[in-house]
């Protein structure tokens, strides 16, 4: 028999610092961690005090939501719908082997009529969640739980629970509340639609139980500390309802313990997602290793919940599992809880199956003899119910409005529980609202500089000021710059990373030296021609609830802003275009929630219907994963069928900056990183090649730049490596500061500086090279002025005529929408180059389109905007 041993607790702390935590916890004060340690070890009179007060803070929290004296409970079924799991945590017994479940006559996974069996029966008895636990990932354990997927033409379980979740909402109303583990940003695209909300225990930061044999959660992959925060914090940049907390009494110190309720509450502040913290008290069980580890006391977990409410504060709503307490609800009640958790009246704990649940009848006398009137709840807090979107998505609105009470958020416990159909919003895409945005952006503007929710919607920016702050630190360069000069002159491809930073932190004649040096590479690799494309941009919505907080373009779909284009009207554009001798359209939109994920195949196949010739050059790697989660395709399955409804190339907008460190700065919600690299990827090896490109001047240093630019490197070598062309080109955009939330908050650059953008274009030229031969500068945010420098200082194209252009000018760019072919000309001639017009492809135009745009240059404004009236 193997068990944890008991953690090397310090000395009990001494009454004066015990008088003096208690003290604080009283005022109101603050608590560190060394005063959190020392109240999870108040016992007696002190724990007395200790609950008293953080019973106080949760009454005031109560009354502030408007439910003052209530305590709240779930009236769900508990599905397990799978027990396999690659983890081999110690204390664990809902975990088994395929073994065991041949044995029993069960299989790999419940089956879809065993899971709408118990959702049934639960819905006859007026439960309205369906608690959905499964093992963490068991098919990179167990080959049976991948043959058992793909016998039922399953990707992965992700993509089981996701159908399964469907059908729950469809034949039996019951709100599927979803734990299957660790997720990555990705999978909670997927599974955002189909549930108002999924949970994930911390259980502890404790690292040490993680990675020292014997402790309980070694050879456990998914139970890494960092791991589970990083899940955490998907969770809250995905807008989703999270349910998480900590398992006690697993070998942590109170130290160790307090450090995990500190990072529960950075978390919940930083993205106020956090809907609910248990708080379970370990329970040892028969065979498994920590069958000798005494069970966490009651006064252990007393003491947490205590210490969890003053950490956390009045508005968070904590539970403690009523099943595992032996009947002493009040002293958890005293001791701050606000809510039971799910309770069964059809289903076992599978967790805990030899703890039983309470009656509900019991549970409501218990808790109205503590001065509590016991309400039910939905799966989704109340909280979330009234936020409504961006924390609800639309296809799973319509159930959840089904069953809750409109007017307190809590559930309407006398309503039918009923199967709707889940379905994708109808009528999406319907003119609405300031569709003339792209000419009015020029002559009246935008009508405020930020949203009304600007407060809420971006995370907490206190927090985010926090986080930031070591990314903006600059670094010490102590490489000879003369050194890198004479390297990158010889042979760039062979500059170090710190001959790199030395460059890009270059200034005065050394960075004119740069600048001379991409200069002639740029000559000698692409020659003199300035190349331009004729061009529309089309931006199809600007709804959007990402929450990316360097962008003014987002707007609610209730905001004076906001606008979505029809089809027709995006077809009109196009076709407007086309007469005017474009041969290309660029098209991205905000994330509308309404939007289906087929709604990008529809926008592409109206322009080739309309315009058959004209290339589409369309939909960030945002837009892809969106698309292919909404639709339940892979990203590969998604990009095929919008080649085949008629996508050409996408732009590589998106990546902002490719290190996270710095893009959950300016991001809330957006994809990570290898994600967007994973689009690109994919997208590239289908043939469907891409821009590059990278916002720089906000958050970010000359060392996330040279990181950016050696992760586009490895991209082009790899699809070339395997004869796909992969990168068009890249294009360098400078952060627009103006009306950007993340500078109206305070806490990024007003965008970069002129020496920055020189450094930028140059560097891209030498560091790029051989691989991405063409560097795009953009008029749109550097004028006419800043683009002729740019292309003396290493790039060799000035994008396109736009036509309209609605990102940058939200943003406050001041240099219009519009370009005309002899505007780009003349910025060539002012640089001393020829210029030519160029493809999307950097080929050669056809005669005919080089004779349409001239025909009618100059002329564009008159033909703007395509409007209904």
């Amino acid at each position: 028999m193997t068990s944890t041993p008991q953690p090397p607790q310090g000395p009990a702390p001494t009454a004066n610092a015990m008088r003096r935590a208690l003290k604080r916890a009283r005022d109101g004060v603050a608590l560190d961690v060394a005063e959190a340690a020392v109240l999870l070890q108040a016992r007696g009179a002190d724990l007395e005090d200790l609950c008293a007060s953080a019973a106080r803070v949760r009454d005031a929290g109560l009354e502030a939501a408007g439910r003052p004296g209530v305590i709240t409970y779930s009236k769900s079924v508990f599905i397990p719908l799978t027990r396999l799991c690659r983890d081999k945590c110690h204390y664990c017994t809902f975990a088994t082997v395929p073994g065991k479940l041949r044995r029993a006559g069960e299989g790999m996974f419940m089956s879809p009529d065993e899971v709408l069996d118990i959702a049934r029966r639960g819905a006859a008895l007026g439960c309205k969640e369906a608690l959905i636990t499964l093992g963490d990932k068991p098919e990179d354990r167990w080959p049976e739980a991948r043959e058992w997927l793909d016998a039922h033409g399953y990707d992965d379980t992700i993509a089981y629970v996701r159908a399964i979740s469907i059908r729950i909402l469809e034949e039996t109303g019951l709100l599927p509340h979803l734990n299957p583990g660790v997720m990555t940003w990705t999978d909670f695209q997927r599974l955002k639609p189909v549930s108002p909300s999924m949970g994930l225990m911390l259980e502890t930061t404790a690292e040490r139980l993680w990675s020292e044999p014997g402790g309980p959660h070694y050879g456990s992959p998914d139970k890494a500390p960092a791991v589970r925060l990083r899940h955490l914090e998907d969770a809250g940049r995905s807008s989703v309802p999270l349910t998480s907390g900590l398992l006690i009494g697993i070998g942590e110190t109170y130290e160790e313990r307090a450090e995990s309720l500190f990072a529960l509450r950075r978390v919940a502040r930083a993205y106020h997602g956090i809907q609910e913290l248990i708080l379970q008290n370990f329970r040892a069980k028969p065979d498994t290793a920590m069958r000798g580890m005494p069970d966490a006391e009651l006064d252990e977990l007393v003491a947490t919940v205590a210490v969890a409410r003053h950490i956390m504060g009045p508005s968070a709503c904590l539970q403690a599992p009523p099943n595992l307490v032996a009947g002493e609800y009040a002293r958890l009640i005293g001791a701050g809880i606000d809510d039971w958790g799910g309770v069964s009246p059809v289903t076992p704990d599978h967790v805990n199956p030899e703890r039983p649940w309470p009656q509900i009848d019991e549970l409501a006398e218990r808790s109205a003899a503590a001065g509590f009137r016991l309400r039910e709840r939905l799966a989704v807090y109340p909280e979330f119910v009234r936020r409504g979107e961006p924390w609800l998505d639309p296809r799973i609105l319509p159930h959840v409005r089904a069953l809750a009470d409109p007017e307190t958020g809590l559930a309407n416990e006398h309503a039918e529980v009923t199967g709707l159909p889940w379905q994708e919003p109808e009528d999406v895409f319907v003119p609405s609202g300031r569709t003339e945005l792209h000419r009015a952006i020029d002559t009246e503007g935008r009508t405020a500089d930020r949203r009304d929710d600007f407060d809420e919607v971006y995370g907490d920016w206190e927090a985010l000021r926090e986080a930031a702050a070591p990314g903006m630190v600059p670094e010490r360069i102590d490489a000879d710059v003369r050194a890198a000069l004479s390297q990158a002159a010889e042979d760039p491809t062979r500059l170090a990373d710190a001959e790199a930073l030395a460059l890009l932190h270059a200034d005065g004649p050394a960075l004119d030296a740069l600048c001379r040096i991409a200069d002639d590479l740029r000559r000698d690799v692409v020659g003199d021609d300035v190349t331009y494309i004729v061009t529309r941009n089309i931006n199809f919505t600007n709804v959007c609830y990402t929450g990316c907080r360097f962008c003014a373009f987002a707007q609610r779909r209730t905001d004076a802003d906001a606008y979505t284009l029809s089809l027709e009207q995006v077809a009109d554009r196009a076709a407007q275009a086309w007469d005017v001798g474009a041969v290309e359209v660029c098209m991205q939109g905000g994330i509308h929630p309404d939007l289906p994920g087929t709604a990008y195949f529809d926008i592409a196949r109206a322009v080739k219907e309309r315009v058959p010739g004209m290339h589409v050059h369309a939909f960030s790697p945002m837009e892809i994963v969106n698309g292919a989660s909404r639709t339940g395709l892979s990203v590969r399955e998604w990009l095929t069928a919008a080649k085949e409804a008629g996508l050409d190339t996408i732009p590589g907008t998106a990546a902002e900056i490719l290190d996270d460190e710095v893009r959950w700065v300016l991001t809330k919600g957006k994809l990570p990183a290898a994600t967007w690299i994973e689009v690109v990827e994919t997208a590239h090896e289908l043939g469907i090649r891409s821009s590059s490109t990278m916002m720089y001047g906000h958050v970010d240093q000359p060392r996330h730049w040279l990181g950016h630019f050696r992760r586009l490197v490895e991209i082009q070598r790899a699809a070339l490596s395997k004869n796909v062309g992969g990168f068009t080109e890249f294009v360098t955009l400078p952060f627009i500061h103006t009306n950007a939330p993340v500078y109206l908050a305070g806490i990024s650059r007003p965008g970069p500086t002129m020496r920055d953008n020189r450094a930028v274009t140059a560097m891209a030229r030498l560091l790029l090279h051989p691989y991405i031969p063409n560097i795009q500068t953009s008029w749109v945010k550097l004028g006419a002025e800043g683009a002729a420098e740019m292309l003396r200082s290493g790039a060799n194209d000035l994008g396109g005529t736009l036509m309209e252009e609605t990102i940058s000018r939200m943003a406050g760019s001041s240099y219009g929408s519009y370009r005309s072919v002899r505007d780009l000309v003349a910025i060539a001639e002012t640089a001393g180059r020829p210029a030519r017009p160029r493809t999307t492809l950097y080929g050669e135009v056809p005669a005919e389109r080089v004779a349409a745009a001239a025909a009618s240059d100059g002329h564009l404004p008159e033909l703007l905007p395509v409007l209904e009236e």
